[in-house]
């Protein structure tokens, strides 16, 4: 005799992010946070897709090639400033970032540790009861996100958000609760965000090899000019 196993809620939620088109989105209105995080378990540690929850609604969102490729040009000038600065600059990608008491999760598209970097060097795993939270997010804008994004970093404590619209990146700080735009990055306080929109543009336009040199070039500018030219 055969016996039928009953299909979960999660199970359900599982199979439908595994197979959702480019481009859509599921939007789930009534989630309960043991829910949330079985199905993160049930996803496994690989899935490409984006999940977010705040306050017992859950939204997830499967990323495309548009979305990795600036993205994937932030990150190398990111690297840029890292060894320029010669400084600690962690990635930690779009690692599931949660916190129960405050009911909220994110995974960003991507994200790293800055003045913070020494504290989760060698870390495996985040707990955001014992560890910061990274001191930048990057996101690509989504104007069909159904919930408010900045409101979920907020909570989860994000000192500052790149969000990324095309070739454009805008700055936005978190200040109390809330985040205001901001001309220039607090965690590199001498780069301005139109200055970093340029050699994005130039990154999906000529590739990234070159902006990085072109970047690389300006920040030694940048340096020499503030170190009086030494």
């Amino acid at each position: 005799m055969t016996i039928a196993l009953e299909t979960s809620v999660v199970q359900e939620w599982a199979n439908t992010v595994a197979h959702l088109p480019a481009r859509a989105s599921l939007v789930i209105g009534d989630a309960a946070w043991e829910d949330y995080e079985e199905l993160l378990r049930e996803l496994g540690p690989t899935y490409p897709q984006r999940i977010f929850y705040d306050k017992g609604k859950m939204e997830i969102m499967p990323p495309t090639f548009n979305h990795h490729h600036p993205i994937s040009g932030i990150h190398n000038l990111i690297v840029v400033l890292r060894d320029e600065l010669d400084m600690d600059i962690e990635p930690s990608g779009s690692t599931t970032l949660r916190a129960r008491l405050k009911e909220a999760g994110a995974e960003p598209d991507d994200a790293f540790y800055v003045q913070n970097a020494a504290r989760i060097i060698g870390k495996t795993d985040l707990d955001l009861s014992q560890d910061p939270p990274p001191d930048i997010m990057v996101e690509v804008d989504r104007t069909s996100s159904s919930l408010n994004r900045f409101a979920i970093y907020a909570r989860l404590g994000v000192p500052e958000i790149w969000r990324l619209h095309g070739e454009t990146v805008k700055f936005h700080l978190l200040e109390t609760d809330a985040y205001a735009e901001s001309a220039h990055s607090r965690a590199f306080p001498f780069l301005a965000s139109d200055a970093l929109s340029r050699f994005l543009a130039q990154s999906l336009k000529e590739g990234e090899r070159l902006a990085a040199k072109a970047f690389r070039a300006w920040v030694r500018e940048h340096l020499a000019t503030s170190d009086g030219g030494k």
